[in-house]
């Protein structure tokens, strides 16, 4: 990803021509605001807005097959190897200490058997260990060994000059703005009823209608 394909500071543009503030990508009275300006805008601003909106769901698109295509390398992967969702488990512990199974897999959104045959796995490849709590020893927690945590550092420096890399430019005003983006679009999935559209499905509608 360039530079240049974040247009989020464009799709920003409030109806009357003027930028907006960066928090007014988040928050309800902000977004109803928003809607009331756009709703007696003149129609070229709508019409920016809705084309900006469109580049925005092909985008959108576009990230979510990336993600798509890097887990489904995982079937490829040798025993020793690490999958994407493994990767996961590992930065939660990294980030937030010690878990148990139930709290990994609730942060991770999969089945709770599918974490524990991760965390087996990945406690054979010596990157995690599992042990008592020790404040409340009927609870068995998972923990990053020194292993675990060299390997999460060296992948995260490795990810970390690319993504670097490819936002080099980018304001912080505008990372500020695709931030709130994501946030709201994440929001989306997350109250999608059940067996409501896939994300990219979704996505694809977002773009067609908007």
């Amino acid at each position: 990803m360039s530079p240049k394909a974040v247009a989020i500071p464009i799709a920003q543009v409030a109806p009357d021509g003027a930028a907006p503030p960066a928090s007014s990508v988040s928050g309800n009275g902000r977004s109803t605001e928003v809607r009331a300006r756009r709703r007696t805008a003149p129609a070229s601003v709508e019409a920016q807005w809705t084309a900006e909106l469109d580049g925005l769901g092909r985008a959108f698109r576009r990230v979510f097959r990336s993600l798509n295509r890097l887990r489904g390398r995982d079937t490829h992967l040798g025993g020793s190897e690490l999958s994407h969702a493994q990767f996961e488990l590992l930065i939660e512990l990294y980030e937030r200490g010690e878990l148990p199974a139930g709290e990994l897999a609730s942060a991770a959104r999969l089945a709770p058997a599918t974490v524990t045959q991760m965390l087996e796995h990945l406690a054979d490849c010596g990157h995690v260990e599992r042990a008592r709590s020790e404040t409340d020893r009927r609870v068995v927690v998972s923990r990053l060994t020194t292993q675990g945590r060299h390997k999460i550092e060296a992948k995260r420096a490795a990810w970390q000059g690319r993504w670097q890399a490819a936002l080099e430019g980018v304001a912080p005003e505008e990372l500020r703005a695709a931030t709130g983006v994501l946030e709201r679009l994440s929001a989306v999935f997350e109250d999608a009823p059940a067996g409501g559209s896939c994300p990219e499905s979704a996505a694809d509608a977002t773009a067609k209608t908007a």
